[in-house]
């Protein structure tokens, strides 16, 4: 059973005893013993269908926190290195800004897990720290597929973690952020960051680490298949550029169907990166989320503490909630869009939140007061950035402002009134 896995097409199925059980009881949950019968019923599901799935994880590591740790002891002509931790972007830019462009090359080269993930650093000065780093991971994966106390499946992984490792230090590629620590995060830029008047973040669901961000079998389903598609979407409606795309799977996602992704806890967590990231782009760029599944949770609880001037729109996309009521709830001045095909299997889960588990109301129905635009041809849960779909098309005219001329969904015919065209 399948409640939020983003690599499986087919839905979970609603005749299941337990999915059936719980979406009857979901149904009025206005007398104590039906809510505490719910949270009972969640969690028999989530343990009996193997709700830790901890057996996925790779052995604890922090290799991040190892060079912060240098860093912090480190200096430069006789001045101390800004904390990462406490340095606001603004800080950070003007500490580099007071560098020659040697001292900062020095420092990207030697601190690469820290310059490539600081906000506030110049953006080319992050890719560069982020191909050494990069290539100094591979290293590290080829060196451990050698050890002699691994098993045949552990080299196995070690070599695939390897060649995806210099895919990403490929020439021409610009990773904003990279910590091998744990499962992995990544977040890739699509565009110029420094000149973008408007940027688009896709934001994933469960199951984003290293290895899932990208693939060749339906690139369109991965992080970044979803902003490649979009930025390429955006370049054949506006040749002529001024915008940027960025594929962020720069946050801890819940490993599998466990507990973790039906509660908000890591989504909290991931709200304070995304929050990180939006506030250290430069100030002459709007920003466009894109938020699917489970990352849609995750900018709901977000939404409130983002930068209102700066975030224009938040779109989601096959969402199980946005732990929510509606989208005054949000407290959020940016316009908020909802899609979900018909086929999406999301529709299935109880749309409900009792004692922390669950994410809240359905952000396409109209109760919710999300403008609902069409998903037409998606094609189950990860289908919403295929080509020729209308959702692709949406979410390209959303990203470049053409508020105008979103399609909306049958049921909400003046989705996009009120609007105005960037």
């Amino acid at each position: 059973m399948n409640l939020f896995d983003e690599r499986v097409g087919a839905p979970p199925s609603p005749r299941s005893l337990g999915w059936y059980w719980l979406r009857v009881i979901a149904q009025d949950l206005t007398s104590p013993g039906r809510a505490a019968l719910a949270v009972m019923v969640v969690f028999v599901l989530l343990a009996t269908s193997g709700w830790t799935a901890m057996r996925h994880q790779r052995p604890p590591q922090d290799p991040r926190a190892a060079a912060v740790s240098a860093w912090l002891h480190g200096s430069v002509a006789g001045r101390r290195l800004p904390n990462p931790d406490h340095s606001t972007a603004g800080a950070v830019g003007r500490f580099f800004a007071g560098l020659t462009a040697t001292q900062r090359r020095r420092l990207a080269d030697r601190y690469p897990l820290v310059v490539g993930n600081l906000a506030g650093a110049p953006v080319t000065l992050r890719y560069r720290a982020n191909r050494t780093a990069l290539r100094q991971a591979r290293t590290d994966e080829l060196h451990r597929s050698h050890a002699v106390d691994l098993t045949q499946d552990g080299r196995v992984s070690a070599l695939k973690l390897a060649d995806r490792y210099a895919d990403l230090a490929a020439p021409g590629r610009q990773i904003l952020a990279f910590d091998p620590s744990g499962q992995g995060r990544v977040a890739e830029v699509f565009g110029d960051l420094d000149t973008a008047r408007r940027t688009a973040i896709v934001v994933p669901g469960v199951d984003t680490d290293v290895m899932t961000f990208e693939k060749s079998v339906k690139p369109y389903s991965t992080p970044d298949g979803m902003a490649r598609a979009l930025y390429a979407s955006e370049h054949d409606a506006a040749p002529h550029g001024g915008y940027a795309t960025i594929a962020w799977a720069d946050y801890t996602a819940p490993v599998g169907i466990g507990l973790d992704a039906s509660i908000g806890t890591m989504a909290e967590a991931g709200a304070v990166r995304l929050n990180t990231l939006v506030r250290s782009l430069p100030a002459r760029t709007s920003v466009q989320l894109f938020c699917h599944s489970y990352g849609s949770v995750l900018c709901g609880v977000g939404a409130a503490r983002l930068p209102q001037r700066k975030v224009t729109d938040i779109a989601v996309y096959g969402s199980p909630g946005m732990r929510a009521r509606d989208v005054a709830a949000l407290h959020t001045s940016a316009r908020v869009w909802a899609a979900r095909d018909a086929t999406d299997w999301i529709q299935d889960v109880p749309y409900v939140e009792v004692a922390g588990v669950g994410h809240g109301a359905d952000p396409v129905s109209p109760a919710f007061g999300a403008r609902i635009i069409s998903a037409a041809g998606a094609q189950q849960h990860t289908g919403y950035f295929a080509a020729g779909t209308e959702s692709l098309r949406n979410f390209t005219r959303i990203a470049l402002g053409r508020y105008a001329a979103v399609r909306c969904a049958s049921d909400d015919a003046d989705c996009a009134a009120g609007t105005s065209t960037a």
